[in-house]
C-alpha cells in the first residue's frame, strides 16, 4: 500500500484556505502580542525601576483572565466561537491604541494606565483562549491533528521570535508611542484573517444542565483524567517556579548590560528554540513515547533555567534561553495534542478553559512569583532556585502519574477521549470513540498514520 510522505500531507493541509487564514491570524496575533509584552515590560522598568512592578504586570493580567476563564469556556461551548475570537481580538487592537495614548503622559500616571490596559487584556484573554482552542480544533482536520498543531504553533512561534526583537528595535528607533501604533495595525490584520474563516457548527448543550454544573463540567473531567490532570499540573508548577521571563528587563539592563535591543534578543531566544522544535515535530512526531518525552523536556527546561540564572555572559544567556525554548516547544506540542485527543467535543472549550487556568497561573502568577522571589532573595538566586524546583516537580509527577509516563499518542489519536488503551479495548468501542472525534472518519490506525 502506498503511503503519503510528510511533505505531501503538509501540502494538502496548507491547501485548505481556512487553515491558511488560521495560521496567518495566529502568526500576526503572536507578532503583535509578543512585541507589546516587550514594550510594556521595558516601559514599566523604565518608569518604576522596581522588579516587583514587573511581577505586578503578570498579576494584574492573571486576576481577570483566571477569574473569567471557566466562564469563558462555558460561553464558548454555547456561543459561536468565531465571534468570540473576533470580539476579543478587536479589544486587544483597541488596547494597543490606548497604550499609545497613555505612553505620551509619562511618569506614575503612565504606569497606572498600563496596568488598566493589562487588566483589559486579561478580561479579553478569559474569553478568547478557550474559544480559540476549541475553534482551532474545528478548523484543523482530525487526520492532521499533530501536524496541524505543529504548523499552527510554528507560525505562532516564528512570529513570537520576530515580535520581541522588533519591539526592542522599534523602541530604540521609533519611540514607544509609534511602536504601539504599529502593533495595533498588526493586530488589526489578525482580526481580518479570522473574519475569513466560516462559522462552525456548535455541539448541542445538555438542556438540563445549569450554569454552575456546566462550569464544573470541565473541572470534573480533568480531575478524573490522569493524563490531562498530570500534564496540566506539570506545566503549571514547572513554569510557575522555573520561568524567568519577567526578570529579563533586569538581566538586560543591570546584569548583562545589553539595553533594549539586547532585551529583545533575550525574549526572542525561547521562541526561536520553540520554532525549531515545532518544525521538527511536523516531520518527527512525538507519539510512541510521548509521556516520557514530555517529562524529559520539562526537566531539561529546568536545567536551562539554572544555566541562565548563573550566566553573566550574553551569548551563554542566549544559548540557555534557546535551549529552554527548544524543549518547551516539544512539550507544548505534546500537551496540545493531549488536550485535543482527550477532550470530548461537547466539553472541549470548558476543558480548554481549565488548561488555560493552569497556563495562566504558571505564566501570569509565575511572573508575580518571580518578582516577589527576586525582591526577597535577589534576582539571580531566585532564578536558580526556580530551576531546581522544576526538576523536583518533574520527579514528583513521574512518580504519581504512571498513565502519563506510558502515554502513546499514536494510539490515543485513534481511540479518542475517554477510551481504554487499544490493547484492552473492544474493537467496537474503539470505532465509536474515533467517530466521536470526527463523525464519518474511518478509525483505523494505519489510515491515520498514513494521512498524517
Amino acid at each position: 500500500m502506498v503511503t503519503g510522505s510528510p511533505s505531501d500531507s503538509t501540502r494538502s493541509l496548507l491547501a485548505l484556505p481556512e487553515f491558511r487564514a488560521l495560521v496567518g491570524a495566529r502568526g500576526l496575533a503572536a507578532l503583535g502580542m509578543s512585541a507589546i509584552a516587550t514594550v510594556v515590560a521595558f516601559q514599566t522598568w523604565e518608569v518604576t525601576e522596581d522588579p516587583l512592578a514587573l511581577g505586578i504586570l503578570g498579576l494584574v493580567e492573571a486576576i481577570p483572565a483566571l477569574g473569567l476563564m471557566l466562564f469563558g469556556g462555558h460561553v464558548a461551548d454555547r456561543r459561536d466561537r468565531r465571534s468570540i475570537v473576533l470580539l476579543t481580538a478587536s479589544l486587544l487592537t483597541i488596547g494597543a491604541l490606548i497604550l499609545a495614548l497613555i505612553s505620551l503622559t509619562g511618569g506614575a500616571a503612565s504606569f497606572a494606565g498600563i496596568l488598566a490596559v493589562v487588566f483589559l487584556v486579561g478580561v479579553a484573554a478569559g474569553f478568547e483562549r478557550p474559544a480559540l482552542v476549541a475553534f482551532e480544533t474545528q478548523v484543523i482536520p482530525v487526520e492532521h491533528a499533530t501536524r496541524g498543531t505543529s504548523l499552527s504553533g510554528s507560525a505562532w512561534t516564528a512570529a513570537a521570535i520576530v515580535g520581541p526583537a522588533a519591539g526592542g528595535l522599534c523602541i530604540a528607533f521609533l519611540g514607544i508611542p509609534a511602536t504601539y501604533i504599529a502593533i495595533a495595525l498588526v493586530l488589526g490584520l489578525s482580526v481580518v484573517l479570522v473574519s475569513r474563516i466560516e462559522r462552525k457548527p456548535m455541539p448541542e448543550p445538555e438542556r438540563s444542565e445549569g450554569i454552575v454544573e456546566s462550569l464544573a463540567g470541565g473541572v470534573r473531567y480533568v480531575a478524573r483524567h490522569q493524563v490531562l490532570r498530570s500534564s496540566m499540573a506539570l506545566d503549571l508548577f514547572a513554569v510557575f517556579f522555573g520561568g524567568a521571563m519577567a526578570m529579563l528587563p533586569i538581566y538586560a539592563t543591570d546584569i548583562l548590560g545589553v539595553g533594549p535591543v539586547g532585551l529583545g534578543l533575550l525574549r526572542t531566544m525561547p521562541s526561536a528554540g520553540a520554532l525549531v522544535a515545532m518544525l521538527a515535530t511536523t516531520r518527527f512526531q512525538p507519539r510512541g513515547n510521548a509521556g516520557r518525552i514530555l517529562l524529559v523536556c520539562v526537566g531539561l527546561f529546568g536545567v536551562a533555567m539554572i544555566v541562565f540564572g548563573l550566566s553573566t555572559v550574553f551569548l551563554l544567556s542566549l544559548v540557555a534561553l534557546f535551549a529552554a525554548g527548544l524543549v518547551d516547544g516539544v512539550s507544548m506540542v505534546i500537551r496540545l495534542v493531549i488536550l485535543r485527543v482527550e477532550s470530548p467535543e461537547a466539553l472541549r472549550a470548558r476543558i480548554a478553559s481549565v488548561n488555560h487556568v493552569f497556563i495562566g497561573a504558571s505564566n501570569e502568577l509565575g511572573a508575580f512569583e518571580s518578582g516577589v522571589a527576586a525582591t526577597v532573595l535577589g534576582v539571580v538566586p531566585s532564578v536558580i532556585l526556580g530551576g531546581v524546583v522544576t526538576l523536583g516537580v518533574v520527579g514528583g509527577v513521574a512518580l504519581v502519574a504512571p498513565g502519563l509516563r506510558r502515554l502513546d499518542l499514536g494510539r490515543r489519536l485513534v481511540e479518542g477521549p475517554g477510551v481504554q488503551p487499544m490493547a484492552t479495548a473492544a474493537v467496537g468501542a474503539t470505532n465509536i470513540a474515533a467517530a466521536e472525534i470526527d463523525p464519518g472518519l474511518e478509525p483505523a490506525a494505519e489510515a491515520l498514520e498514513r494521512s498524517d
